[in-house]
């Protein structure tokens, strides 16, 4: 197929609704896990939530990678209280403070564990060889079997007292270094296999007495139900249109222009880390920062200093892009306007998808979304000096996050945060609340969109033919939703069509008069049609026939085909050779 050249004017109008047909998005929880080749980048390792801080609640930060040689799982953990057994059995390890990571090889699908399951189990301890609180199983179709499953975990733990003891701590983190060759694998999974994953943490507060409730990733999964798990993808997808596409337009979504309400709020500590209160397990979780200015993005790998975390949430409405377009790109522009303290290093911010409404008055670190799947990240240089207006922008690629939020007819909303490591490494940026002397510096959203590119290819049958002998040509449209018209003017060496011309839609004619064949009508974006016409070889000479047709698109313009004919030609016969 070539594309022909096309000039004229085209006038827009945007309305700003979806189509009643928009599917909604799925309640998706899926972490896609970065490679690395030697061992997991911990601050670029793959983040998500799940839990809630309370004197007797956890919260877990889970951080995800692999390299060649294993699955990397961390997971640190807000809780107050921390005990562990001394004298601990295989089949108890999850009455007290642990860690349980649930694996199918065969993605999140099936009602019992079979034996592409895996369940691996760590408990919380202090200064112990880490041997007698590790546990491995493994699915047999009914339920879990102890199993011999070689893997490594590690942990530690912050607090103002040791584990085992009355009084008050920050929390523990405990990771998993899950070999591939002990899941029966010669090295990682191919990048886009998709295993399930789930998650719990368990959670003891007194010495003596019942478990505190588990807390559950994804929140609604049921151990001995892979089905219910949430999904591990291996390497971050990419987005790539399915097929060519002409752009048409850009938008731009801001707070402000062109009427626009862009929602965005922060949680956790922000700048201050909370402030100053009288209890941080009791109060902290449910701090609102509505209408800041300025918000934070920080983690850190000590749990000690977790009421300085902060994740932020932006959604950005979609409906003043036009209906029935592909996205072609789309890019999250935030202003970077400081950072606490003197940051050390880089910090690498990551954006993640959620997929259920917040409001800016309420939400809080306890009661916000949990990431949808996270989509990536960029580094960003400390700042020595508070940035001017607008601040300093960076770019997030979150086309494929646009495309799907656009074709289900909802928002996008989007949460950022960080699996950084360091102290003092957070990041500010200007929010959609800062003063209007600077709205070019608040979240921005700039969507590329345009129109399926229609598409046609001509063909014949047989490709060879002698005078008198009919062909057959046949026609392959694929549309792009707006009006098209195809023109084939037939070569003075072939007749008239023999037989009516046939098309599966739209309305086909001849003209003898120019002795040319004319289709017009409205393909769908990616409907297909097919013209069909028989044709008589007139020309009683040696040649090549190439008949060329044009379909010629409302909005993209002209694209064109060739199908060739060899019109009596010679025959050869080559002999069969045997060696």
């Amino acid at each position: 197929m070539k594309r022909l050249g096309f000039a004229g004017l085209c006038i827009w109008l945007v309305i700003g609704s979806h189509s009643s047909q928009a599917t909604p998005l799925s309640p998706l929880r899926q972490v896609n896990a970065p490679y690395f080749s030697d061992s997991p980048h911990f601050d670029e390792s793959a983040i998500f939530w799940f839990g809630h801080v309370g004197p007797n609640a956890n919260y877990a930060d889970v951080r995800v990678a692999y390299h060649d040689r294993a699955l990397w799982v961390h997971v640190n953990i807000m809780d107050q209280h921390l005990w562990y057994d001394t004298s601990p059995s295989a089949d108890t390890l999850t009455n007290w403070d642990a860690v349980t990571i649930y694996l199918d090889k065969r993605g999140n699908i099936g009602s019992i564990p079979t034996s592409d399951s895996y369940r691996f189990d760590g408990q919380l301890n202090w200064w112990e060889p880490r041997d007698n609180w590790q546990t491995a199983y493994r699915g047999d179709g009914v339920g879990w079997v102890s199993a011999t499953i070689p893997i490594t975990t590690y942990n530690n733990w912050r607090g103002d007292v040791p584990p085992n003891q009355s009084g008050s701590d920050q929390g523990w983190f405990i990771a998993f270094s899950i070999p591939f060759s002990s899941l029966g694998l010669s090295g990682p999974p191919p990048q886009g296999t998709v295993w399930g994953l789930g998650i719990k943490l368990h959670d003891r507060d007194k010495a003596t007495g019942p478990m505190q409730p588990d807390e559950s990733w994804p929140d609604t999964m049921s151990a001995d139900r892979p089905s219910s798990w949430g999904r591990l993808r291996f390497g971050l997808p990419s987005y790539t249109l399915p097929m060519p596409v002409i752009a048409q337009g850009t938008t731009v979504v801001r707070q402000g222009l062109n009427g626009s309400i862009v929602q965005d709020a922060v949680v956790g500590g922000n700048t201050l880390c909370g402030g100053a209160l009288s209890d941080y397990f009791v109060q902290w979780g449910n701090l609102n920062y509505a209408h800041v200015p300025v918000f934070n993005v920080q983690n850190v790998e000590q749990i000690s200093e977790w009421p300085c975390f902060s994740k932020v949430f932006i959604t950005f409405p979609l409906t003043s892009l036009p209906t029935g377009k592909e996205i072609i790109s789309a890019t999250l522009t935030l202003h970077h306007s400081g950072n606490p303290g003197p940051a050390p290093e880089s910090a690498y911010i990551q954006v993640l998808t959620v997929n259920q409404d917040w409001d800016e008055n309420t939400i809080t670190w306890n009661n916000a979304p949990l990431a949808r799947e996270n989509l990536g990240g960029v580094w960003i240089a400390p700042l020595q000096q508070a940035a001017p207006y607008p601040g300093i922008p960076y770019n997030w690629d979150v086309s494929r996050a646009v495309a799907e939020s656009y074709a289900a007819g909802e928002p996008l909303r989007l949460a950022v945060y960080a699996a950084s490591s360091p102290f003092h490494n957070g990041r500010y940026f200007f929010s959609s609340d800062v003063e209007d002397l600077n709205a070019v510096g608040r979240p921005t959203l700039t969507v590329v969109w345009g129109a399926q590119e229609a598409s046609v290819n001509a063909s014949v049958q047989p490709a060879s033919a002698n005078t008198g002998q009919i062909v057959t040509f046949t026609v392959s449209l694929l549309g792009s939703g707006n009006a098209m018209t195809l023109t084939n003017d037939l070569p003075a060496s072939l007749s008239a069509p023999i037989s009516a011309p046939s098309s599966s839609s739209g309305t086909i004619s001849y003209d003898a008069g120019s002795h040319r064949v004319t289709w017009y009508g409205i393909l769908s974006a990616g409907t297909s049609a097919t013209l069909t016409y028989p044709v008589s070889v007139l020309t009683a000479a040696r040649q090549v026939i190439r008949n060329t047709v044009i379909l010629t698109d409302a909005v993209s313009g002209p694209v064109s085909s060739t199908a060739t004919l060899i019109a009596n030609g010679f025959q050869v016969y080559l002999p069969l050779t045997r060696k």
